[in-house]
């Protein structure tokens, strides 16, 4: 038997080139310029899709996706922006929580807020308050030793949990020893 007459055929995956995300009754969506802005019960959350490869168009009921090419690469991006938009409709359907814990050893901390600020007081004895910014339409509340942030922006949340996690880091000395700090322990939906 001659090979070279014969072909190999190898079973190829179809790849979707658009997908489709259902919106629910109490959610809506606009597409504009660039900018989709999901808006339900608790808010609206506008996501840029301008420097994202995918065409985006909204109907009465869901918003439809479509890559721009037919490779792997394209498919990663529609993923990308289907997450996206998933994260925002969750958002403004439930909202997002995370919560941090203020561990201190000897020195006892104090969390306060001020205005779009979060002041992180008596650090290791610092005279100087540590300061965290508040990223968007996140809110920052002080249950005793825990701390709240709550929004529908799961982006907004999570870069003002990591600001406040991040303002109490300790430089030039051992972790393992010196565990003082702000730490996230929980992420839930509210």
């Amino acid at each position: 038997m001659d090979m070279s007459t014969e072909t190999i055929v190898l079973s190829q995956k179809k790849i979707p080139l658009d997908e489709s995300i259902k919106l629910p009754e109490t959610v809506s969506g606009k597409f504009v310029d660039g900018k989709l802005t999901i808006r339900g019960p608790l808010g609206s959350v506008e996501q840029d899709f301008s420097k994202i490869p995918v065409s985006i168009k909204v109907g009465s009921d869901s918003v439809l996706i479509s890559i721009l090419g037919s490779r792997r690469k394209n498919r990663s991006v529609m993923k990308t922006a289907s997450s996206l938009i998933n994260n925002a409709i969750q958002g403004v359907m439930n909202g997002f929580v995370y919560k941090l814990k203020v561990i201190y050893a000897h020195f006892p901390v104090t969390v306060k807020i001020q205005g779009k600020k979060v002041l992180i007081e008596n650090f290791y004895g610092e005279r100087s308050p540590r300061v965290a910014d508040i990223v968007g339409e996140t809110k920052v509340e002080v249950q005793g030793e825990d701390l709240i942030v709550t929004g529908v922006s799961i982006q907004d949340v999570g870069q003002t949990a990591a600001n406040i996690e991040q303002s109490t880091t300790v430089k030039r000395k051992d972790q393992r020893v010196f565990l003082d700090g702000v730490y996230i322990y929980a992420r839930t939906r509210q």
